[in-house]
């Protein structure tokens, strides 16, 4: 297997600058959030990930101003911000609205724009993506977000977008659920080629490995938890993991990854080929 280059930024395709650890929100209760993300910005992350679905947008733009207002060094710029886009069902004009109901939950906060976008899922249908990605195209053209990707999309999805004629603006992320139980080698590797950066989801399997006997053994030779050697081997394979907590005394931890490496042979003892456990939903597949 190829090790790749571990740094604490990627460009993406079209020039901006990705941090490679991501703090997920999903499901943080909302009256912990702002607090969780203030706290994780403090500790040193700078790239933080929610979605319409997850009914804490406003909560997560709420932690990040009020970490911008603690010291004047603290700037807007320095954080990317990504959402997810969920009722599509509506079509463009639908789109449309949920795009601006997204911008607008970040002007409340005086954070101006969106950093990136992400198509949630699949599961709408060709047409629907397709006028999906229309809006977001416009969106770009507009100003009010910088990036625009996909999540839980498949290759056949990707091929969908890339042959559309009326694409203006390719993804430039795929947001996946990756671990070492679930390694989508394929789909990554092809994303990979197509210039998409892949972003792993549950990168911790949702806390269901982490007492695993190989991983515990490899954490203790480097003096880390399980959660840090499953991060590290993410940034290793060339992801960019979105670790998820409400634990506070985690956060430092989780970002904490940059000062150990893994070698190949523990690279090779942490991955399973041979298996496909999904903790979360798989529509990779779905039409």
């Amino acid at each position: 297997m190829t090790s790749y280059q571990v740094t604490r930024e990627i460009v993406l395709s079209n020039g901006a600058l990705l941090p490679t650890v991501g703090l997920g929100t999903y499901y943080l209760p909302p009256k912990k959030t702002a607090e969780t993300v203030t706290q994780a910005l403090t500790k040193g992350y700078r790239h933080i990930d929610t979605a319409v679905l997850y009914n804490n947008e406003e909560e997560v733009a709420q932690g990040i101003a009020d970490w911008i207002g603690l010291d004047p060094q603290n700037l807007r710029l320095d954080v990317f911000y990504t959402t997810k886009l969920w009722d599509m069902d509506g079509g463009y004009t639908a789109v449309r609205r949920e795009i601006a109901r997204c911008v607008r939950k970040m002007t409340a906060y005086g954070l101006e724009y969106i950093d990136l976008l992400l198509i949630h899922s699949p599961l709408c249908g060709s047409r629907k993506r397709l006028e999906c990605w229309r809006a977001m195209q416009e969106a770009v053209d507009a100003g009010t977000v910088k990036s625009i990707g996909v999540s839980n999309y498949g290759v056949h999805h990707i091929q969908e977008l890339l042959a559309w004629p009326k694409l203006t603006h390719k993804p430039v992320v795929n947001q996946i659920e990756i671990s070492p139980w679930c390694m989508r080698q394929e789909l990554a590797d092809w994303c990979r080629q197509q210039g998409i950066v892949v972003e792993a989801y549950a990168p911790l399997t949702h806390g269901y490995k982490t007492e695993d006997s190989a991983l515990k053994a490899i954490a203790e030779k480097h003096s880390v938890s399980t959660a840090q050697v499953l991060i590290r081997w993410s940034l290793q394979h060339g992801y960019v993991p979105l670790p998820k907590t409400q634990t506070i005394g985690r956060l430092s931890g989780n970002v904490d990854v940059y000062r150990f490496e893994l070698s190949d042979e523990e690279l090779a003892t942490i991955d399973h080929p041979e298996a496909h456990e999904p903790t979360d939903w798989e529509c990779t597949e779905a039409p």
